[in-house]
């Protein structure tokens, strides 16, 4: 007999558990941006139903899943200056680390690219329903979008092998930026065939509420 899922959590503590997530990431965010996070989990559990964004239906789990996944990589990309988010889907986690650096008043700017028009679309409508500046939904594939300004930082979470992750997109990253991939514990195999000229450090992660090992590998040109 396979094991049963948890009970969903009610909308009361499905917040408390956002709030209790921020708080342990050390994040100190505005009681705005927090009500901006939380619509956001609303607006992507809505959606969900009707054009199937995202396989994580449960509130309490989007919040796990999603949001604190996303603001759990911050501490690292916070000083970048223009960041792409390729293979964004509903906008994780470019459209989060968007909200944080508007509460924080960065100058970091998000591109956020995705080749599903559906998920596109949804990007652009969180984006106006949340007052979101500085978040730049794209309906491109990566090989063929061009970016209007210089490129810091890209950023993916299950857009592909790391290794693959480098060879689509190197044509975008400027001398001294950085490659961003959030991934799970197994991961170390797709190091194995990068270029010469990049070298990569993983940082551990750890997500409140999220019971799986999650690493930030970050790469850069020697």
């Amino acid at each position: 007999m396979s094991p049963r899922a948890p009970a969903p959590l009610d909308e009361a503590a499905a917040r408390a558990l956002l709030e209790e997530g921020v708080a342990a990431l050390g994040l100190s965010l505005p009681a705005a941006t927090l009500d901006a996070l939380w619509r956001y989990a609303g607006l992507l559990v809505k959606w969900n139903r009707v054009y199937n964004l995202t396989a994580i239906a449960r509130l309490d789990e989007v919040v796990t899943h999603h949001l604190l996944d996303a603001l759990a990589v911050w501490p690292w990309v916070r000083q970048e200056r223009v960041l792409v988010d390729v293979g964004s889907g509903a906008g994780l986690p470019g459209l989060v680390l968007a909200l944080v650096a508007q509460a924080e008043e960065s100058p970091l700017v998000v591109h956020s690219l995705d080749a599903v028009a559906k998920k596109v679309a949804f990007q652009r409508q969180a984006a106006i329903e949340l007052g979101l500046k500085g978040f730049h939904p794209w309906h491109e594939r990566v090989e063929r979008w061009r970016p209007p300004a210089p490129i810091s930082g890209i950023i993916s979470r299950a857009f592909a092998r790391f290794d693959e992750f480098v060879a689509l997109t190197r044509h975008l990253l400027s001398p001294g930026g950085h490659w961003y991939a959030m991934k799970g514990p197994r991961h170390r195999d797709e190091l194995a065939g990068l270029p010469v000229d990049v070298v990569t450090r993983v940082v551990p992660l750890e997500v409140p509420g999220l019971a799986e090992a999650r690493h930030l590998v970050i790469g850069e040109f020697r």
